[in-house]
């Protein structure tokens, strides 16, 4: 466990959510017709320099990516070194959950769907979420503040 001011949830995905204590939204990395699939690795590398250097967390938390092979699988590893990378370069501290731990803490239930993990971000926010990948990673961050940090 480490003393933590900030800490940084993450969704990763093509619509990766994100979330601090106090703000939070969902960013889309999508690639246009005609650019090549490191487009995407790029532009998510920029948007998460921007969001270290704006927020300046202590601890990052993500979401595991499951091996199943894929482009999906694809995307979610290239973005998951990505933040290890540029989490290592600032000296900030990262973990990751995994969906069925994070989904049982949440819900009592480590198969929820997702309307039973936006509701239980909503309580804990009190406030709406866009969609379950901000849901997501609302909760990665209490999960982080919970398990991760000392006060």
């Amino acid at each position: 466990m480490t003393t933590v001011a900030n800490i940084l949830g993450l969704d990763l995905g093509t619509k990766t959510g994100w979330a601090t204590e106090s703000e939070s939204g969902v960013s889309e990395f999508r690639i246009e017709r005609g650019e090549s699939a490191g487009m995407r690795f790029l532009n998510f590398r920029a948007w998460i320099a921007g969001m270290l250097d704006k927020i300046m967390p202590s601890l990052v938390a993500y979401e595991m990516p499951h091996m199943r092979g894929g482009a999906a699988t694809e995307v979610l590893v290239g973005m998951q070194t990505r933040v290890m990378e540029e989490c290592a370069a600032r000296g900030i501290e990262y973990t990751s959950v995994h969906t069925a731990t994070l989904k049982k803490w949440a819900t009592g239930d480590g198969r929820a769907d997702k309307n039973a993990m936006i509701e239980a971000a909503e309580r804990g926010a009190r406030r709406k979420m866009q969609d379950d990948n901000e849901a997501d990673a609302y909760l990665v961050m209490l999960w982080a503040r919970k398990f991760k940090a000392t006060p």
